[in-house]
This record gives structure tokens, C-alpha cells and sequence, in this order.
């Protein structure tokens, strides 16, 4: 009986500890591709930004770093994936400062921007910009100003989606200049910036990378830009702090983050191996000849700053009574 008994203990140890699921370790993660989800469209300057960081990625990590594009829903279809992934680093997400905003616009999302997301890495931020079409007239941000208030719902102005931070940028605009314009969303700031280019609509609040080629070619005349120094991507184009609106001064970030309970360990080596990669010179050239500003933070910093727009955008929302359309 008493071997017996032994045996029948050996047997519920041995059960026990194979139904314990094995943690996640970044010892020896990676071991299986990474999923990157983009929740936009492909061809957009943040887009090719993380298409950059997945190539170096896949380089250093010696697993494929695939980017899939789920687009749609203001970005809440790709980050749901996210939000639902296993804890384990294998599904990670493309972030813009609209993960900030979209819980203030958007009332039904299907997950907490702040609480179902484990921070990764700030990767960069950039400006954003107001760009008219050369159709328009208006030759400076303050001769646009006069215009637009000469002709109230005259004007219209594309961005890359309703609760964008294209689209909150536009609205601090026109609460601060007391002007009416329609607001023209997409689905993408590729298409939002096409549309402006044909002339069908008049004016485009969107980032310096973006646009500063067509700014550059004369398709597109940039007005003010975010930043609290000139741009030096569009060195000729004024600060909206230099003429006089000090509270347009927005810096729109770019980041990574994990599924909820993604250990530390693994996020941390995400994001020193993603802080790496932003700093090869070829990279860092190329991403800040396009406009981007390269920060590479750690997961604490990201989270930071994150809560810290979450309530900043929150106020500008709830102030001018801004709704998804």
C-alpha cells in the first residue's frame, strides 16, 4: 500500500507541473515569428516606419517580424488583436498618438487604451502641419485666417480619420481661431492627402513626413507646422507658436506595444533592441530626413507619456465637444 501511495503522490506532482503554463521568458524569445499589426493602411509614413523596424527587427531578433495591416474602425480592429493576444510578445501593435485620443472620441471601443496594452517603446515624434492646396489664394497661416472667416463653412479639411491626431490638431485649430470648416475624414492619411492633391478638397492637417515632398514640389503650400522649432524637413514653414498660437504646439509620438501581461522582461528587450535599430545611421537618416524626431524610450517613459495625453487630449476633446462623425 505504501508504494502504491508513493506512486499515486508521484503521479499528482507530475500532473500538477505539466498543467502549469510555461511563462514566457526572453531568454529564449523570440523562438516563432512576431506579428506586428498595423492598424492603418499601408503607404503612410508611419506605416513605412514600422516597416522599417520590423526589417530590423527580423535582422537582430533572427525571427520574421511580419506587419499585417488592419485598418479600419480608427484603428480599434488592429489594436482588439492586440488587446485579445496571448502575454507573450508574438503579437505586437503599431501605435500614433490616436490610441491617446480614440477612448474620448469613441465610446465602444472594445478595449481600454491605457490598461489592455503593455507599453514598449516611443519610437519617434514628429510635427504635424496645415497644408492648402496652390488653388488657394492664401499665401500664410494669417491671410488664410481672413479668408476662412470671410467664407464661414467655406473651407474644408482632409485628415486621415475621424478621432485622428490630424483631426484633433484641426479642431484645437478651430477652436483657437474661432473658424468653421467641414471636416473631410479617410481612411488613411495616404488617401486623405491623394484627395487634396486632385484639389477635391481645399485644405490637409497632417504630418511634416508626409507631405513635405509635395510642400517641396509646389503641389502643396504648408502654412504652420506643431513643433516648437521649425521643422527641418520644411525649414522655410513658421511654427504656429511663432505666429502667436502657442497652444497649437503638439508633438504627435509614434510607439509599440504588447498584449496585456506581456512580461517585463520581454517587453524591455523589445524595446532596447527597437532603441538599437533606431540608431544605425542609415536608419536614423532616413527616418529623420523624413520629418520623424527618433526617441527610442523604454516601456516606463512610453507609458508616461501615453496617460499624459490620454488626459491632455481628453480635456481639448471634452472642451470642444468633439464627436466621432
Amino acid at each position: 500500500m505504501k508504494l502504491i501511495h508513493r506512486i499515486a503522490v508521484g503521479l499528482v506532482l507530475v500532473t500538477g507541473a505539466l498543467a502549469v503554463p510555461h511563462a514566457a521568458s526572453a531568454d529564449d524569445y523570440p523562438n516563432k515569428p512576431i506579428r506586428f499589426i498595423a492598424p492603418i493602411p499601408a503607404g503612410g509614413s508611419t506605416e513605412i516606419l514600422a516597416r522599417d523596424v520590423a526589417q530590423g527587427l527580423s535582422e537582430r531578433l533572427k525571427q520574421p517580424v511580419v506587419v499585417e495591416n488592419r485598418p479600419g474602425g480608427a484603428g480599434s480592429i488592429g489594436s482588439a488583436v492586440v488587446a485579445s493576444a496571448p502575454p507573450d510578445g508574438y503579437t505586437i501593435l503599431l501605435v500614433n498618438s490616436s490610441h491617446s485620443i480614440n477612448p474620448h472620441v469613441y465610446k465602444n471601443l472594445p478595449f481600454d487604451a491605457i490598461k489592455d496594452f503593455s507599453p514598449v517603446s516611443l519610437m519617434t515624434d514628429l510635427p504635424m502641419g496645415l497644408y492648402v492646396h496652390p488653388s488657394v489664394p492664401a499665401k500664410n497661416l494669417e491671410e488664410f485666417i481672413a479668408m476662412a472667416k470671410a467664407k464661414p463653412d467655406g473651407f474644408s479639411f482632409a485628415t486621415s480619420g475621424n478621432g485622428s491626431a490630424g483631426h484633433l490638431t484641426g479642431q484645437m485649430f478651430l477652436d483657437q481661431t474661432g473658424l468653421k470648416m467641414v471636416h473631410v475624414p479617410y481612411r488613411g492619411s495616404a488617401l486623405a492627402i491623394n484627395d487634396v492633391l486632385a484639389g477635391q478638397v481645399p485644405v490637409l492637417v497632417a504630418d511634416v513626413p508626409l507631405a513635405e515632398k509635395h510642400v517641396r514640389s509646389g503641389a502643396l503650400r504648408a502654412l504652420a507646422v506643431t513643433s516648437s522649432a521649425r521643422a527641418k524637413s520644411l525649414p522655410d514653414t513658421p511654427t504656429f507658436a511663432e505666429l502667436g498660437m502657442k497652444d497649437m504646439t503638439i508633438a504627435i509620438w509614434i510607439g509599440v506595444l504588447a498584449s496585456p501581461g506581456t512580461p517585463k522582461e520581454i517587453t524591455k528587450k523589445l524595446s532596447q533592441t527597437i532603441a538599437e535599430i533606431l540608431k544605425e545611421p542609415a536608419l536614423a537618416k532616413k527616418v529623420t530626413d523624413r520629418g520623424f524626431v527618433i526617441i527610442g524610450s523604454t516601456p516606463e517613459e512610453f507609458a508616461a507619456v501615453m496617460k499624459k495625453d490620454y488626459d491632455r487630449f481628453g480635456e481639448v476633446v471634452r472642451k470642444s465637444g468633439l464627436k466621432a462623425e
